[in-house]
């Protein structure tokens, strides 16, 4: 998964566009209704990025400059939590032109830690955390069972899928949905689903 990395990328943002509505619906629920509106405006960003970098082949130097688009065009909390997201994965992956489990794991926890310090969040606050925690969870078991790295992509997006179920039954203590109080309870968080769209674009991607 490293030379189709330009195809992955261009699937995850066209999927984020389409769900734009989607994601905004959820999002006028408990925030401030503009999640999809950002997200897509982000992914255009990164569209027209992309085809400047296209006979770059180090991961790390692609995933760099998608989180900077994300960070300078995404508004709201989800740019710098996105961009520094995808800044924090590149690291690992510096130098690289394939990617293994091995490295697709240390990209997660990488990622993940960055989301961490910049939102000051932890799971359990109805937060994209809520669905990319068990994600990396999931993945680092089928990596630790030899699996493939589909398999392992597979495995945490469902758990993904999962925690997206799991941030209705919990109130947000996070964001602007923490002003909801219990009102919050009953809804999906629009983070968390985004962040499970992006997974099983991925697993999608992957299996064809």
């Amino acid at each position: 998964m490293g030379g189709y990395l330009y195809e992955a990328i261009s699937a995850v943002g066209e999927t984020i566009i389409s769900n734009k509505q989607m994601l905004t619906d959820l999002d006028a629920a408990i925030g401030d209704g503009d999640h999809g509106i950002n997200m897509a405006r982000g992914f255009e960003a990164v569209k027209i990025k992309m085809q400047a970098l296209e006979t770059e082949n180090d991961i790390g130097k692609i995933l760099k400059m998608v989180g900077m688009t994300l960070i300078s065009s995404v508004g709201g909390a989800a740019g710098p939590l996105y961009g520094t997201a995808f800044l924090r994965a590149a690291a690992p992956s510096q130098g690289k032109t394939q990617l293994d489990v091995e490295t697709i794991g240390l990209m997660l926890e990488a990622a993940i830690t960055g989301i961490k310090e910049r939102g000051k969040a932890t799971r359990g606050e109805k937060t994209m955390l809520d669905a990319l925690e068990p994600a990396y969870e999931a993945f680092m078991e089928g990596a630790k069972a030899d699996k493939s790295v589909l398999a392992c992509l597979e495995a945490a997006s469902e758990a993904a899928q999962q925690g997206v179920e799991f941030t209705k039954t919990i109130v947000a203590t996070k964001g602007r949905a923490s002003y909801l109080g219990e009102r919050s309870r009953g809804h999906q968080d629009p983070g968390a689903t985004s962040s499970y769209i992006m997974l099983q674009t991925l697993v999608e991607f992957l299996r064809r």
